[in-house]
């Protein structure tokens, strides 16, 4: 056994008292090693006294590493499996400082949950080993939530990972990128192999740290038409920008606008989407915007 797989015995003690068996097509994968969970929480910057939300607590393996943090602060554990639910109250029932709610995150009704939490003026830090077939779902759920974020530390799919850190001219870049370095400052702040996880998953893992920005850099005409012309660029990868932008049923343009627009731009209309840097995107979606309204 490798020795730095420190507490695989004891979650599968825990497994076995409550009969869980892990289902790999809800993402059930927990982690084993008590030096990835610590490096987590280096990632999170705990000072003692914050609030923080953990997605999908699961059987408790980091929530005990962010109460030992938390002694001035509190956590608000979300687990929407009911037979995880019973463990964390057993296990974490002298904690006065931990709140467990049973809720799907993507159903979560934000309002009233900062309305029951009071959490309307405060920022809170959320972290969590996320699903990995719902990561992006839940990453813009909080995006778009009303919540006051501070910061953001998840483990997800290194694939994943590498696609909200991907530099234009990269295979990796893509919308998804855009769409992420747009709002957030992002990092990935180590990997994590299969073995530290029971069971193994197919992939590896990563671990990344969302700040949003205090002030988004980006200046745009209209956010939503922005990420329409960045999905429509993206969208046929193969193809230059221009016959793209023309092809794309979520970019109504007519031609002789799309290489005027181009045009004004600088942008060649034989370039791929994927050679253009945020600010390139946004000033092409500015100049379109203006284009549109004289249409």
């Amino acid at each position: 056994m490798d020795k730095e797989i420190a507490d695989l015995y004891n979650t599968k003690d825990i497994l076995s008292k409550y009969n869980i068996r892990l289902n790999k097509n809800l993402g059930q994968h927990f982690l084993i090693n008590n030096v990835i969970l610590n490096k987590i929480i280096k990632a999170s910057d705990l000072k003692g006294n914050e609030k923080v939300i953990e997605i999908g607590a699961g059987i408790g393996s980091l929530t005990q590493y962010l109460l030992k943090e938390l002694d001035k602060g509190e956590l608000i554990a979300i687990e929407k499996d009911t037979r995880f639910i019973t463990i964390l109250s057993d296990l974490f029932s002298n904690y006065d400082n931990l709140i467990i709610l049973k809720e799907d995150i993507l159903n979560i009704d934000w309002d009233n949950f900062i309305k029951e939490y009071d959490l309307k003026k405060v920022k809170i830090k959320i972290i969590a080993n996320l699903p990995y077939y719902i990561t992006t779902a839940i990453i813009k759920s909080l995006l778009f939530s009303p919540l006051k974020i501070n910061s953001m530390v998840f483990m997800i799919q290194r694939e994943v990972a590498e696609r909200l850190v991907a530099n234009p001219g990269t295979k990796a870049y893509g919308s998804l990128s855009v769409f992420i370095q747009f709002h957030y400052k992002v990092e990935i702040k180590f990997e994590v192999p299969p073995k530290f996880f029971i069971p193994k998953p197919k992939v590896h893992s990563a671990v990344i740290k969302l700040t949003p920005y205090q002030e988004i850099p980006y200046k745009v005409k209209n956010k939503e038409f922005f990420f329409n012309v960045v999905k429509a660029i993206f969208n046929l990868r193969r193809k230059n920008i221009k016959n793209s932008l023309n092809l794309s049923p979520l970019f109504k343009m007519d031609k002789e606008l799309i290489i005027e627009g181009l045009r004004q731009s600088n942008i060649d209309p034989r370039t791929r989407g994927e050679k253009l840097e945020i600010p390139k995107l946004v000033s092409l979606s500015n100049i379109y915007w203006e284009l549109k309204k004289k249409e």
